[in-house]
This record gives structure tokens, sequence and C-alpha cells, in this order.
């Protein structure tokens, strides 16, 4: 029974769940094999623990403003008024001053859309007097001036009026992450990314503006809205055209985990692209300081090529690089025990294990099984 306790004692590492990896968490330089995507594949390859201090934190602020300096910015139209050019499916309405039969009339049982002249699929309409005229990708006064050069010859000093009773040629999508999703017109007012959003009931408390995706004709562009809103990036708000779609992302994958010794372990969702470890560990309660080591903070973050960092809360000012730490989705922050609380949680581990073992000898005494001549247990 000695031996035995004496030896569970000498192999607590064994005996507690993760002790043995105290001593690699303490080295500073130390390292661990993780799985790492090569051109030969996946391949286990270790991966250097890096300590999170004042230089790496620039480093991390000034990749991040070289990688935005290196994107290729989407091409922005000037977003200024521009005439309307009729296509097929629009509804117009032509109005000949003076000759009110020439205009279908509107009223209470026919709206201007109902009454209204509808351009073809081979974007052509029929008007008295004048006959078949191709409008499409033609301008209001283009059409306007045709039609009026065409009554010329049976009407003196003709004035045409012509406007658009309903756009229906050119349309936009809205998916994702708005509160009314669905096709939008593009009518003669511009249609950019923050309009469309905006006629679509605007964002939803689970979108992500940072990640707002545009598919014209296949071709995908990443935009960032909030960059919008906060930064006055205009190159972000582009003008839409027919057929786009455009699905504002959710959040549901935006998540870093919370593991350790912290008040409250879970997930936290990074809103709008970001979040800080500083503002993880404030919103998951803070560091548990009856059981947390606050010198072994731990953000893992995956990825094709892995990355560890540490962060030793030996000073309060470690908690100034901690809110210069920007986290990414799907990181990992995990806060170690203190090594108190690791004995004791060993200690309380072999406890049960000394009860079996005194369980058991006084069961042989009581059979009468245990050595030193003890009297024989009869049941009968």
């Amino acid at each position: 029974m000695l031996v035995l306790a004496l030896s569970l004692i000498s192999a607590g590492c064994a005996v507690v769940p993760g002790y043995d990896a105290y001593s690699l968490r303490m080295q500073k330089t130390s390292s661990v094999k993780l799985p790492v995507q090569t051109p030969e594949g996946l391949k286990p390859m270790k991966v250097d623990v890096q300590e999170i201090d004042a230089n790496l934190v620039i480093r991390k602020q000034q990749a991040l403003m070289q990688a935005k300096a290196n994107a290729t910015p989407p091409v922005v139209e000037p977003i200024k008024h521009r005439d309307y050019r009729v296509g097929a499916g629009d509804v117009l309405t032509v109005i000949v001053w003076g000759h009110p039969d020439l205009t279908l009339p509107t009223g209470n049982f026919r709206s201007a859309e109902e009454s209204g002249t509808v351009v073809s699929e081979d974007g052509t309409i029929f008007f008295p007097f004048v006959g078949v005229l191709k409008v499409e990708g033609k301008t209001i006064p283009q059409v306007r001036d045709l039609i009026s050069q065409r009554l010329s010859p049976y009407i003196e000093n003709v004035q045409v009026s012509i406007r658009v009773a309903a756009f229906r040629s050119k349309r936009i999508y809205v998916a994702g992450e708005v509160e009314s999703p669905g096709v939008y017109a593009i009518t003669d007012i511009p249609m950019t990314v923050v309009e469309a959003v905006n006629q679509a009931g605007g964002f939803t408390d689970n979108a992500d503006k940072s990640r707002v995706l545009l598919n014209r004709n296949g071709e995908l562009t990443l935009l960032d809205l909030l960059a919008v809103y906060e930064y006055g990036d205009l190159s972000q708000n582009i003008r839409l055209q027919n057929g786009d779609i455009l699905t504002v992302a959710d959040n549901q994958l935006n998540k870093v985990y919370i593991l350790g010794e912290v008040k409250a372990t879970g997930s936290l969702t990074i809103r709008n692209g970001r979040m800080t470890l500083a503002e993880a560990l404030s919103d998951s309660g803070n560091i548990d300081m009856e059981t947390a080591n606050p010198y072994q903070i731990f953000v893992v973050r995956g990825g094709e090529t892995p990355e560890i960092y540490h962060l030793s809360a030996k000073e309060p000012d470690a908690l100034l690089l901690a809110e210069g730490f920007p986290l990414q989705r799907r990181d990992i922050l995990f806060v170690d025990t203190a090594d108190l609380v690791r004995w004791n949680k060993f200690i309380s581990n072999l406890t049960p294990s000394r009860n079996f073992f005194e369980l058991d000898t006084s069961a042989d005494n009581l059979l009468g099984t245990g050595g030193g001549g003890g009297s024989t247990f009869n049941p009968l």
C-alpha cells in the first residue's frame, strides 16, 4: 500500500491529465508539433511558441496595414446621377400634350403602370402614328426625341412627355443577414451597396458588416462596409449593376473559443471582424484569480500554418499588450492552471485510491483472509 502510494506520487504527472505538459509551458522558447499544410499535404512540424510583447504587437499591426495596402481595391464607378437607360420589361408612360386620344387614361381603376406601354423582349414599343420603335438602351430624353420626330408630320408643334412607370428590366439580389432579403429593382437613382442594404431593411443583429460578398457574373469580390461607415472608405461602396448578387455574411464562423481558468468558458462572437485578447478575457468574466496562472495565457491559431502565442501577465502593463493583440476567428484562448491547484487536483485524485486500499484491507480482515493469523470468519 505504502509502496503503491509513493509510486503514484512519483508518477503524479501520469495521474493528473495534462500535468506533464506543464514543464513544456514553462519554457519560453518551447515548440510543439502540429499538423502543417505543405505542398506534399499535412505533415507534423514544429511550431514555436511566440511571446506576445511590444515588438510582436507592432509587427502584427504593421502586417495588417501592409495587407490592406496590398489588397486589390474593387473597381469603383463614380457615383453620380446618370440618365436611366430603358430595358426590356420596363413600363413607359407616354403623354402627347393636347392629344388625349393618344394617351391611355389613368384613374382609380387603372394605375400608371397598368396603363403604360411595356417594352417588349426585343426592346421595342408600339405607339400610334409612330409604329414600332427600338427603345432598349436609350435614355428617356432620347426616346422622347425619337417619338417627337415621328409624330411631327402628323401633329404641329408636338410636345411629348415620357417617364418610367415601372422599373422592371434591371434588378439586383440581396441575400444573407439583412432584414428583408429579396429582389430589388435598379431605378434612375444610382444603386450602391449601401443603398441596396438599406432597401433590404438594413443589417440583422447577426450580420458581419465587414464581410459582404458581391457576385458579379461569377466574379466574387469581398467588401467591407464597416470601413464605409466608420472610416468613410467609399472604395467599398461600389455602384451595382444588373444581375449583381449581394450576400451579407453572418457571425456563425466568427468565433473564438475560451478554455481554461476563466469565469465563463465557451465561445465568443467577433463582432464586425474585431476583437482583442483583452476584450476576449474581459467578456469571458476575466481570469479566475483563485485557480489561474496569469503567467501562462495562450492563443492557439489554426490554419495552413498554425501559430501559438504566449502572454505572461506578470505586470499590469501586460493588459496593454493584450489590448493591442487582435484575435482572429477560430482562435483558441487558453488560461493555464496554477501550480497549487494542479497539486490539489492530484491529491484529490489520490485520496479515493487511498480509501479503496483501506477498504480492501478491512474486507480481508472481515473475511479472515488477511495476514497475521486472525480468526476465520464462518458464515455458517
